[in-house]
């Protein structure tokens, strides 16, 4: 096992979902490999147009040839395993110096390395990368061993280290953590505002009153992830859990038939009749959980 390093770009000609899976060509072959079981950072390079750096966190499954394209792999996505970061990371520091010491060569200079889509990543520069990522406000559970349940362990808050004397180790991530990870990345990605009134409310302590709602639910495998989020108003939360709203693909906003005062959901949307949506397509809502939710939730 080992970490690695994964680049993705939204406009990428590969089949990604980054908390689903990662397509490859074969010459990576060996490099995804060694990750298996282990963890990856997600990187979106310098090149592309507001990037977010190093910005997401997932552990590899396993990889499989990808059964519809000859040649290409695809590396599978534990389950669950993906989070977001709090704090996009730059690829470079204040002085211009690189927060990945391994991209450097023996000169202190940037080298090809750098470029590679996949590349093996140190432990002392993973552990930089999601300390930064994931900012000591946020409590982590401490790295425990693959057998120790889950249910013996206190949340404590303490800055992220990779315990390398372990040959098995592991990170849990509290549901916690996760719950305000999640939260930080959808307001953010909705200016603070409920996509479903337009309303940016903030109370007296500065804090926004609107909740980041899940699409698909962690219930029912929901992934933590911007795609899947959305954020919303009191109101708007409780008629989107029941089903009494819904989104088209192309953000409409649908009113339940079953709805006992349509006229009055219709006050208080969005005059336009459509949701908000972020200004970075890759944080807008993925119409595969949007589809899950007209044909699982929405009461037609």
């Amino acid at each position: 096992m080992g970490l690695g390093v994964f680049i993705h770009r939204l406009d990428s000609i590969y089949e990604d979902s980054p908390a689903e899976q990662y397509q490859f060509p074969s010459q990576y072959l060996s490099r995804v490999e060694a990750c298996v079981g282990d963890w990856i950072i997600y990187y979106e390079p310098r090149k592309v147009g507001q990037t977010r750096g190093y910005f997401a966190l997932a552990r590899v499954q396993q990889v499989i040839p990808d059964p519809g394209v000859p040649g290409m792999y695809l590396a599978l996505i534990e389950p669950g395993s993906y989070l977001d970061f709090a704090n996009p990371v730059p690829f470079t520091e204040a002085n211009g110096r690189p927060i990945e010491r391994g991209v450097l060569n023996d000169e202190g200079r940037i080298s090809g390395r750098a470029q590679s889509a996949v590349r093996p990543i140190s432990r002392e520069d993973f552990s930089r990368i999601v300390g930064l990522g994931l900012d000591e406000q946020i409590p982590l559970l401490p790295r425990v061993d693959d057998e120790m349940p889950q249910s013996s362990l206190a949340e404590e808050q303490a800055p992220f280290t990779y315990d390398e004397q372990r040959d098995r180790v592991s990170i849990t991530i509290s549901r916690v953590m996760r719950d305000r990870v999640f939260r930080r990345v959808v307001l953010r990605a909705y200016d603070e505002r409920c996509a479903i009134t337009g309303l940016k409310l903030i109370n007296g302590r500065g804090r926004a009153e609107v909740a980041a709602a899940h699409i698909r639910p962690v219930e029912a495998s929901g992934p933590d992830i911007v795609g899947n989020g959305i954020a919303l108003s009191g109101t708007a939360h409780w008629m989107f859990d029941r089903g009494l709203i819904s989104l088209a693909d192309n953000l409409e906003i649908l009113i339940s038939r079953q709805a006992n005062d349509p006229q009055g959901i219709r006050s208080i949307v969005n005059k336009s009749g459509y949701a908000l949506s972020p200004k970075r397509m890759s944080d807008r809502p993925h119409p595969h959980f949007l589809r899950w939710h007209r044909e699982s939730c929405f009461k037609q």
